[in-house]
């Protein structure tokens, strides 16, 4: 997946659970159920979380083994990304370990949490082992000191250039977690300033998340949605399920003049 889905469902993330809504898909076959429904209504990869049995986020290959597994039978074509979120539970070495032993196509790893490695020259390590086994790197940043960390990265040789993408993350540090399509500005001007051919996408914490989405396909970025960012829709009311997330963004983006056909 050396492009980015235009729509990637994240249907989970790593710390909501059942209590928050009761839709959130835990077990793998409700994530695989989100998946095909998400893709029904409009969504074109997955960023997936597993879950133990307690429902805790973790770093299982085994786990992520039989999602995959599962999701290539009953989603054939449909990319998935897996996760490496340290959640203040995994270190850099954990994280390294699970994209070492899976050795996925897609993979998110936020910079800042990679890069806490004191050593550096295991982070290097790593980035060319990603390279070489084809996994596929989309870097989170939260704010412009991480978009410069990364396009340090980048001059220095840590990271390569080639099929450069990543995620700009609004609202994950506010207060109340919410974020407004004003937020995109400096970030996204950030990186087209130091890394131009970044391919991008955002998610947007917060009900105004479908509204951030819309605002950033008109500037050309990708779009990840999902109950990993937001429960609502945009009038506020629950969403019934995570494909109701998916078919809300699809029909805004088709008012806006940002349908399918739309450049990105």
């Amino acid at each position: 997946m050396a492009v980015l889905p235009r729509i990637m469902l994240a249907p989970n993330g790593a710390r909501l659970t059942k209590a928050d809504h009761p839709a959130l898909p835990v077990t793998i076959p409700e994530i695989v159920a989100a998946a095909r429904a998400g893709r029904a209504a409009g969504a074109d990869g997955l960023h997936a979380h597993v879950r133990d049995a307690e429902g805790r986020h973790v770093l299982d290959a085994g786990l992520y083994a039989e999602l995959l597994a599962e999701l290539d039978r009953a989603a054939p074509g449909f990319p998935v990304q897996v996760t490496t979120e340290a959640v203040g539970r995994y270190t850099p070495a954990e994280q390294r370990a699970l994209v070492e032993r899976l050795r996925p196509a897609s993979v998110s790893i936020a910079f800042r949490e990679i890069s806490a490695e004191p050593d550096p020259r295991l982070t290097r390590r790593f980035f060319a082992f990603c390279a070489e086994a084809g996994c596929h790197v989309q870097h989170i940043l939260y704010d412009l000191t991480d978009v410069a960390g990364l396009a340090a990265a980048v001059a220095d040789g840590t990271v390569s250039e080639a099929d450069l993408a990543v995620l700009i993350v609004l609202g994950r540090y506010t207060a109340g977690q919410r974020s407004a399509p004003e937020d995109l500005e400096a970030p996204v001007q950030r990186l087209r300033d130091l890394l131009p051919e970044a391919d991008w996408a955002i998610c947007a914490f917060g009900p105004r998340e479908t509204e951030c989405l819309v605002a950033a396909s008109r500037k050309g970025g990708k779009m990840r949605i999902g109950f990993e960012n937001n429960l609502l829709q945009a009038d506020g009311t629950p969403a019934p399920d995570n494909a109701a997330r998916v078919a809300e963004l699809v029909a805004a983006l088709e008012a806006a003049g940002q349908g399918t056909d739309a450049p990105v």
